[in-house]
């Protein structure tokens, strides 16, 4: 079976008419924002779902398509950076059972010259890739950077062995400790934290790129504490910002996705290079962490929301969630909105790559449990309070 090639007014009447599917075979930081071919405009075709072409490589890929409502009755058509790339997703359908397919291979040459309707992550420059990365530690400057010092940060609780079993060349190791109490894993005083910052290099105008492990049954040297290192590392950034760290950055998908581009890895102890000061008084951006008290007026009002990002099970009171906290439950009044499974795997907002799951996906979840960006959402994280500013 021929796989065809439409035209640019025939996939505008597609899109409007609703009659199918548009699919993004790029990867996905080219679906967030990056432009990763120097064109004029980032970002994905407005309506069109993203599949990347490596996706394909994963045992579950046709699990991922089903997930996102594309059957073997729907009209499908695929675009990429090249025709090619297009047509080898298309093909890869096909075998699938897939029949009414067919490629658009005008995404750059008219799409984006004719400045049509596009859509991207509103904070996509927060979220970086590894190419990003590998150009960042190569000296060769990356989109969107400008500052003169940098740091990269290997998150890990309490797990030096995940960090020395293999790492981003120049990374150093950042216990989540470091920002957060033991005690409650809340995090810590500002006097803490701005020593801690400058332990580690940082200071306010430092970029800061983190990144962490999951947890991988098949790798020894990931246990004990790094199931918590690339959510650590999200805790950490989110720590960071409240600080005042004026460019924060997480890499997509963690440690993996260096992994998963072939780029080097590095067994170096890297020493941290200590700074005298900070340079702001913390925190910064106070507004970004909401406390029990602050909690407490948003059960109440009608334009905040407290929003649980548990599991179901932990939602019900059913199970805590964590070996190591007996109580089990919910905060009264609180939104479900629905992790996945369980506390470490939380699934329903990432792919089987680790990276984040497309941003409409996220937004889609989130409304149909009643959400509102109008309102003013704080976000359970783990046993804390945190208002974080979404990288969406």
């Amino acid at each position: 079976m021929n796989i065809t090639e439409v035209s640019t007014p025939v996939l505008k009447e597609f899109i409007k008419n609703k009659k199918g599917w548009l699919i993004d075979a790029r990867p996905s930081e080219a679906y967030h924002g990056w432009t990763l071919q120097n064109e004029k405009k980032g970002g994905h075709i407005k309506g069109a779902k993203s599949l990347p072409l490596k996706w394909t490589k994963y045992m579950d890929w046709i699990e991922i398509v089903r997930s996102k409502g594309i059957f073997e009755e729907h009209e499908i058509i695929l675009y990429s950076y090249q025709k090619e790339e297009a047509l080898q997703l298309a093909k890869v359908f096909q075998k699938a059972g897939y029949t009414q397919l067919s490629i658009y291979p005008h995404f750059i040459s008219e799409w984006i010259e004719e400045d049509l309707p596009m859509n991207s992550l509103a904070r996509y420059k927060n979220l970086v890739y590894p190419e990003w990365v590998n150009a960042l530690i190569n000296d060769n400057k990356p989109p969107h950077y400008d500052h003169k010092k940098y740091v990269i940060c290997h998150s890990h609780y309490r797990n030096r062995a995940a960090y020395l079993s293999g790492h981003i060349p120049g990374a150093i190791d950042l216990d989540t400790l470091a920002l957060e109490a033991p005690e409650t894993w809340n995090r810590r005083s500002p006097e803490e934290i701005k020593k801690a910052l400058e332990a580690h290099g940082i200071t306010a105008d430092t970029t800061v790129v983190l990144y962490g492990k999951f947890m991988d049954p098949d790798n020894a040297d990931d246990f004990p504490g790094s199931a918590a290192g690339h959510i650590g590392a999200i805790r950490n950034a989110m720590i960071m910002m409240y600080a005042g760290v004026k460019d924060v950055r997480v890499l997509n998908g963690g440690f993996r996705s260096w992994t998963d581009a072939g780029f080097e890895v590095s067994k170096e102890d890297v020493p941290k290079q200590a700074v005298e000061d900070f340079g702001l008084k913390i925190p910064a951006n106070p507004q970004l962490i909401v406390d029990i008290p602050k909690a407490r007026e948003m059960i109440k009002a009608e334009d905040a929301d407290l929003v649980c990002t548990r599991s179901w099970l932990e939602y019900i009171g059913e199970v805590s969630g964590y070996n190591y906290i007996e109580k089990k439950g919910r905060i009264p009044g609180a939104v479900f909105v629905n992790c996945g499974s369980d506390a470490y795997h939380m699934e329903n907002y990432r792919n089987l790559d680790h990276t984040v799951r497309e941003f409409q996906e996220t937004m889609a979840i989130w409304q149909s449990f009643g959400l509102s960006p109008d309102k003013h959402l704080a976000f359970l994280l783990w046993h804390r309070m945190a208002r974080k500013r979404s990288f969406l």
